[in-house]
């Protein structure tokens, strides 16, 4: 975030730098460009590099993601106060699935546990466990015993153990069935 403001600031400090130099060669040219073409050309440079940013930060975060994690839903929105989003709509949030850590369970090999990342502009990424059943094509959020407070899970390290593996834990979950065009199915049942 503080690169970011850094770069503004000398997107617009450049702008206004180049509303300079054409002011004084207006000078040499026997007229003089208005004085508010400096703050013009600096504003000018705040809005484009923002607006570059916020179309450029889905591939940035893309880019930085490890092998391994796939990306399974992007958000493309529109909004009044971007009318340029109208355009063409930008991306303000992705999901992606951890599919190189799943774990398979050993009394189902169909059942997988897979760790889900939220991603949005300017906003903290969240993980969320998510237990997948490839044979039955449904999916539930996975809050390990003791751990029932799914803020407390945001910041803890899930690892599969044995209760994830079985059944009698598997049946208390709350399922959400997914197709077989889901691109988290696909991600993570392929």
């Amino acid at each position: 975030m503080v690169y970011e403001f850094i770069a503004t600031l000398a997107a617009a400090f450049g702008m206004a730098g180049i509303a300079l130099i054409i002011r004084h060669l207006s000078k040499l040219a026997g007229f003089q460009a208005p004085k508010w073409l400096i703050p013009l050309f600096a504003a000018i440079g705040i809005f484009a590099f923002q607006i570059h940013q916020e179309y450029y930060w889905y591939e940035q975060e893309v880019a930085k993601l490890p092998a391994g994690v796939e990306v399974v839903k992007d958000i493309a929105e529109t909004s009044w106060y971007r009318p340029w989003s109208y355009v063409t709509p930008q991306v303000v949030r992705f999901m992606a699935a951890d599919v190189g850590q799943a774990n398979a369970s050993k009394a189902d090999p169909q059942v997988k546990l897979v760790n889900i990342y939220l991603f949005e502009r300017r906003m903290s990424t969240k993980r969320i466990p998510q237990v997948i059943d490839c044979g039955k094509g449904r999916r539930a959020d996975y809050l390990p015993p003791g751990m029932r407070d799914p803020a407390a899970t945001s910041n803890a390290q899930v690892k599969p153990a044995a209760e994830s593996n079985s059944n009698s834990n598997l049946a208390d979950l709350d399922w959400i069935a997914l197709t077989n065009d889901d691109p988290l199915f696909i991600a993570v049942c392929k």
